[in-house]
């Protein structure tokens, strides 16, 4: 039968872009195809996008997305990839009969046989009347009385068509994931053929999960196992996924190719970091993370040893890190329309980082950072501010506050916390103006350990805008990060970006004399120990004091953290780097009364 040439196709989408998606998946299939490919297989939900939300109960999406993948089937036909099996992702739907149980025809009230009452077709029970239908109908039959559930599809086009569809069997409904409450999960082992071997198809949660297709793969007499990807980065996560893939390579007996969606789309990044394992583990095959990348494996014919493909050493943790925030924000910037982004420069660590962030992003020509002074403001941190500016750049101004500040004054005459918040939401202010008058996009440079403990001004230039790169990054991190960025400098080469004195001296919010943060926090490196064991490890007070920490520390973290909830539900947009972040994996209510024993 021969090898068989499979490419992985590492590729960055954008959500809702039927038709540059599959432009992408064209351009993409020619790529593998010059290089001899027989297969290529894009990530999970490649043609929409992902993740699509609640955009996948909309009967109008769907239908754009099912006309779009035909298209793109005799596209590649046309352009001389017929003879290519492409799979790629993309919604589906499956129709199912919501029906009336003989409770509900008595009382009126929902039930049924299954979530959200609705079961197979054929299955013996009074369906309701299409006045009783709820949600969408079959596309493009909107008279019929079978209600619909999108799925999350594997497609195979191939000869100008789509020859077939897998639906995901495993839906995770944990952490930044709610695909159960979505999709309707798929029933059926999907096995194609390639140049006469047998190649299994299953989409990322199914190898997460014991049982389901997988578990069927092995009597199946599978060549290859082929998984498609759409798994967010989170620190760590790396190694994690090779052990998986390569306990189900040795289940099926069988090479596994996993392939994993590349870019940022909202608060989610997506890191590629593609690869191929091996029956026995063995890595066989890997991609580079954070960029788009064809990843070339050959299957070796049946009986031949397996063949090793290309190989890419492992980023440093804080490498990744900081890549994944990169191109998180240039994700937000490209696929929203933004070309420059706005950020106050202070001198202090969190907007340096934050700025060279951006440069890195999207070029420091296309950064602008405001240095907004009061009377408060040292000399070393506007020096800094200014420094950190002609290292990366970028357009720097300075706009003083006090004129802005004495009118508030002149009419309200604060005082204490009062005042110095009032400084602080001028910067936002001015910000704000500056956007809307230039069309930049305002970025916030506050941290994780200041979302946690509320320790910000609402409104002000640390938290206010669209997109706030460090949103996932305690203040410990945001320091080595700038160390990491800075000795990567020096490793090229090149001048440090970030001025030594704005990594060293203490942080201070500058808002009266002789401030610093350690006025109102416990030491940092203190505050993110007790911050992990509270928020991301969910331990509770009497844990956190059987461990040994202070008592009176404990106290304080835990009721800052308790009464900023509402703050963090107004806070931009973050890339998510860490196994919990604030946003989609921490939902807790706002009014609460519940404080920790």
């Amino acid at each position: 039968m021969g090898r068989v040439r499979v490419a992985a196709a590492q590729v960055d989408t954008c959500v809702g872009d039927l038709e540059g998606n599959a432009r992408h998946v064209l351009e993409w299939t020619r790529r593998a195809a010059d290089e001899g490919a027989q297969l290529v297989v894009f990530p999970e939900m490649t043609l929409t996008g992902y993740p699509i939300e609640d955009l996948a109960l909309r009967a109008s999406f769907r239908r754009a997305a099912q006309a779009t993948l035909e298209r793109l089937a005799v596209d590649l036909d046309e352009a001389g990839l017929g003879d290519v099996a492409v799979l790629v992702g993309s919604v589906g739907e499956r129709a199912a009969r919501r029906l009336r149980t003989d409770r509900q025809a008595d009382d009126g009230r929902a039930g049924g046989a299954g979530p959200e009452g609705l079961v197979e077709p054929g299955t013996p029970t009074a369906p309701l009347p299409d006045s009783e239908l709820v949600g969408d109908v079959v596309a493009g039959r909107p008279e019929a009385s079978d209600a619909v559930r999108p799925t999350n599809d594997a497609v195979l086009l191939r000869g100008g068509r789509v020859e077939t569809r897998y639906s995901k069997h495993h839906l995770p409904n944990y952490g930044v994931f709610d695909e159960y409450r979505i999709f309707s999960p798929g029933d059926e082992i999907c096995v194609i053929d390639v140049a006469g071997r047998r190649i299994g198809v299953v989409i990322c949660e199914d190898i997460w999960q014991d049982g389901g297709p997988v578990s069927l793969m092995d009597e199946n007499e599978v060549a290859a196992l082929v998984v498609l990807n759409g798994s967010p980065f989170e620190e760590g996560k790396g190694h994690v996924r090779a052990e998986l893939a390569a306990r189900r390579a040795e289940q099926v007996d069988a090479p596994v190719l996993y392939v994993n969606l590349v870019g940022g789309q909202d608060d989610l990044v997506f890191d590629g970091g593609s690869f191929v394992v091996d029956r026995d583990g063995t890595p066989l095959a890997t991609a580079p993370q954070f960029v788009e990348h064809l990843l070339l494996w050959d299957l070796a014919d049946e009986g031949e040893p397996s063949l090793p493909g290309p190989q890419v050493p492992a980023l440093h943790p804080d490498e990744e890190t900081y890549r994944a925030v990169v191109l998180g924000l240039s994700g937000y910037v490209r696929k929203n329309g933004f070309r420059s982004v706005l950020l106050g420069v202070s001198g202090g660590i969190d907007s340096a980082l934050t700025a060279v962030i951006a440069a890195d992003a999207i070029g420091g020509e296309n950064v602008v950072g405001v240095s907004m002074p009061s009377a408060f403001s040292s000399e070393h941190s506007k020096d800094d501010a200014q420094d950190l500016a002609r290292r990366i750049g970028a357009d720097y101004r300075v706009q003083p506050i006090a004129p802005v500040v004495d009118a508030f004054q002149g009419q309200l005459a604060l005082d204490g916390v009062a005042e110095e918040n009032l400084q602080a939401r001028v910067r936002g202010v001015i910000l704000m103006a500056i956007s809307n008058r230039e069309g930049h996009l305002v970025i916030a440079p506050g941290n994780k350990s200041e979302l946690a403990t509320g320790y910000a001004t609402i409104y002000d230039a640390g938290s206010i805008g669209g997109y706030a790169p460090l949103k996932d990054v305690d203040k410990s991190r945001v320091w080595a990060l700038a160390r990491w960025r800075n000795n990567h400098a020096v490793d090229r080469g090149d001048i440090p970006p970030i001025p030594e004195s704005s990594i060293t001296k203490p942080p201070s919010a500058e808002l009266r004399p002789g401030q610093t943060d350690q006025d109102s926090l416990p030491p940092y490196d203190l505050l993110d120990e007790v911050l992990d064991a509270y928020v991301e490890h969910a331990e509770g007070r009497a844990e956190l004091l059987a461990r040994g920490f202070d008592e009176h520390v404990v106290d304080r973290v835990l009721q800052l953290v308790d009464r900023a909830e509402w703050k963090r539900r107004q806070y931009p947009l973050g890339p998510k780097v860490t196994a919990l972040a604030f946003g989609r994996d921490r939902r807790l209510p706002v009014t609460s009364r519940w404080r920790e024993p």
